[in-house]
């Protein structure tokens, strides 16, 4: 029994009928477990693993997230900027578009990408997806502004679902980039508008077209929904990393924030080329348990965006105790690679102690395969990380990416991966 106690912020979190944020009223559960076949029998070896973690993923890919997509033969990047003395000369910047069809009429994406300047060796590169435009995560004037759709936002001066000048720089407290490239670090990242627009319109926009079969105008029921061409441009992102002489591909760490937290769960157990795979508020459908019916449930988003998830998600609403996976098993698909997750302790929504104990039931699996995973059995208090071969804290503050957030990934990752 893991005891820890967390102080409910119910103005600041969405309320409702079957919305639980007392700890009391969560009712007993069961968690399947990821170390027995669908057989009954259990995993007894590193080899027996591998029919495991294929049964793992395609029951995520069936009942939850739906079908991963291939990549395309067709992809061509296109450099469209090189600056090697961006931000005063701390940076080198380059903006290269990812021409999904190679045709630059199709579907596309910008990738961003600043490396610390008078380095000679490859360098590690933190990457992620951004909510608001690339010239958003940082205030460069020679970032471009995206076109494609947009959420309005009165507050930022978003209207008719497009961004402008007025949004640069909007959300640069999520992104800590002179400190990333203070240490050593690249940073990448991509509009996750780009891959697909966060809306629900009938899967017509973003890359689903680019595989539908003759006739098809939708994603069948376990076919990728929005989170999975998330993840899917995410690997897109990787592909260029691989290209570039200056980044050292082997050592990718993919970030990502509430839902875009749960993409990048989702593509770090689609892709193995990330070593560090981490979870920023990620809640339900990302590193909580669903099980515990804490926060937001299984139901609620389900029905507030009904493009994320694959059409058969949505037979569990009101019966989660009946999938065959819980977030538990998401990142133990990461394994042995590292994951490391962290909360807020004023996100209830996102269910913190269902965020830690979704990182800590994975743990058998890292085992199993030579690695401790957190090893660590009771959740820490704020400000207190902990973890061995996987990570976690908890930190004071609201669902958001702070400075201290990034702080404890770079020092994850030079543990990981030495220092810079």
């Amino acid at each position: 029994m893991f005891l820890f106690a967390l102080p409910v912020w119910l103005a600041a979190q969405p309320t409702g009928p079957g919305i639980n944020y007392d700890e009391a009223k969560v009712k007993p559960y069961t968690l399947p477990d990821p170390l027995v076949y669908q057989d009954g029998t259990r995993v007894k070896s590193r080899a027996g693993w591998a029919r495991r973690r294929a049964e793992i993923l395609q029951a995520f890919e069936t009942q939850v997230y739906g079908k991963g997509y291939p990549k395309l033969k067709s992809t061509v990047f296109e450099p469209t900027d090189v600056d090697t003395r961006a931000l005063g000369g701390k940076a080198v910047r380059k903006q290269v578009l990812a021409l999904f069809s190679g045709k630059k009429d199709g579907p596309r994406m910008e990738i961003l990408l600043y490396l610390p300047a008078g380095v000679s060796k490859p360098v590690p590169v933190f990457v992620g997806l951004n909510f608001m435009g690339n010239h958003a995560v940082h205030a460069d004037p020679a970032i471009h502004v995206p076109d494609a759709w947009v959420r309005n936002n009165a507050q930022l001066g978003i209207t008719n679902n497009r961004t402008t000048e007025k949004q640069r720089g909007a959300e640069a407290s999520r992104w800590a980039i002179e400190k990333i490239l203070a240490r050593g670090y690249g940073v990448a990242t991509v509009y996750y508008g780009d891959i697909d627009p966060d809306y629900d319109d009938g899967f017509a926009n973003g890359i689903h077209p680019l595989f539908y079969k003759p006739a098809q105008t939708r994603p069948a029921p376990d076919e990728g929904a929005t989170i999975t061409a998330w993840a899917w441009g995410i690997s897109r992102i990787a592909d260029y990393l691989q290209t570039d002489k200056a980044v050292d591909a082997s050592r990718l760490a993919l970030m990502g924030h509430s839902r875009l937290g749960k993409a990048a769960l989702w593509a770090g157990a689609l892709d193995d080329r990330f070593s560090l795979v981490i979870s920023n508020n990620s809640g339900e459908g990302g590193a909580s348990l669903a099980r515990r019916w804490f926060g937001e449930t299984t139901e609620r988003i389900n029905t507030s965006f009904p493009h994320w998830f694959a059409g058969n998600f949505k037979q569990y609403n009101t019966a989660v105790d009946k999938l065959p996976v819980d977030q538990h098993m998401l990142m133990a698909l990461i394994a042995p690679r590292s994951v490391y997750v962290n909360s807020a302790q004023e996100d209830t929504w996102a269910d913190p102690r269902g965020e830690f104990l979704g990182l800590r039931y994975a743990d058998p699996v890292f085992q199993l395969l030579g690695k401790p995973g957190l090893g660590v059995e009771e959740m820490p208090g704020i400000h207190q990380p902990v973890g061995r071969s996987n990570g976690y804290h908890i930190r004071a503050g609201k669902h958001d990416v702070t400075d201290y957030d990034w702080e404890q990934w770079m020092n994850f990752a030079e543990r990981l991966w030495g220092r810079r």
